[in-house]
């Protein structure tokens, strides 16, 4: 059993097997969402405070953070929403950058132990990326793709995942400290997607023991009812070994299966936190004061 433990100021985390799975919020990402771009751009966070806090509301333990915004400072804009959210919450902060100076520009403000989001295996994206994790005692995402891209064929994903840990390993980073992403593709586009990433993760938990995330929405891009395939695919991905996804809480049918497969998987001790947000309410009277309302009797013949 592999524990990747990940901080705040105030609060340690920690993304592991045969512990409830962690949901780290996606939600703080102008990619895709034009108003919060012009918002941030503009020095206007109350878009990502209410994220924040609309997100460890609705059950994630960690968020990730991003500020890629063209022609903007992303570094400084990434600073300064990671102090923000800091201040607003004990949650602990994936940092979320391809440009190397937002990555240590978070991770100069960034009180406790990020998660680095993200090194590919490239060797020149390894080279600039993994000191920096090491630097900041930092943990890191590793994603299954290199200079050739991303290939379709999984035993190639899992080298170069294998690649990155073992170059982690040269930098002083422990494989505990190394969440693989196996690379969610669409099923919609490839029919063995799902099946690829299941296949892959064995792999990874047995051979490599390390921890693993996604982008689990990519599994459901173009098709309807995208909510429904992707709680499907995190509670089987589940099963298969997955520990963490990078989501939305905010939808509820993907929690709702997130939180089933931590119960039948037997990650929710005594099914507490299933029967604690899906209980009904206790009718009133005798049945809502713990008693079972008294039998009629019956008359004397």
């Amino acid at each position: 059993m592999t524990d990747t433990i990940i901080s705040s100021a105030t609060r340690e985390h920690i993304i592991g097997d045969n512990r409830p799975f962690t949901i780290i919020g996606e939600r703080i990402n102008p990619t895709g969402r034009k108003i919060l771009a012009e918002e941030m751009k503009a020095g206007d966070f109350s878009r990502v405070e209410a994220d924040a806090l609309a997100q460890v509301a609705a059950g994630a333990q960690m968020l990730d953070v991003n500020a890629g915004i063209p022609l903007a400072d992303e570094p400084a804009l990434l600073a300064k929403a990671i102090k923000l959210v800091q201040s607003i919450t004990d949650a602990p902060i994936s940092i979320d950058s391809s440009i190397i100076e937002a990555l240590e520009a978070g991770l100069e403000v960034y009180e406790g132990k990020a998660l680095v989001n993200s090194v590919t295996g490239e060797d020149e994206v390894l080279e600039r990326v993994l000191p920096l994790v090491a630097k900041y005692n930092a943990a890191v995402v590793a994603i299954s793709n290199d200079e050739t891209g991303i290939s379709e064929d999984p035993d190639v994903r899992f080298s170069v995942a294998k690649k990155i840990v073992e170059r982690a390993a040269d930098h002083g980073i422990p494989y505990q400290d190394v969440v693989i992403d196996p690379l969610v593709m669409p099923i919609g586009a490839m029919s063995t997607a799902g099946r690829q990433v299941f296949d892959i993760l064995q792999r990874i938990r047995t051979e490599l023991k390390c921890n693993t995330t996604c982008g689990a929405s990519n599994i459901s891009f173009g098709l309807p009812q995208r909510n429904g395939i992707n709680g499907a695919f995190l509670s089987m991905a589940m099963a298969a070994g997955m520990t963490s996804s990078i989501t939305n809480p905010i939808h509820e049918e993907v929690m709702r299966s997130i939180m089933a497969a931590d119960v039948l998987m037997g990650n929710d001790k005594d099914c507490l936190s299933w029967i604690r947000k899906y209980r009904e309410p206790a009718a009133e009277g005798e049945a809502a004061r713990g008693r079972r309302p008294s039998r009629r009797r019956r008359s004397a013949k």
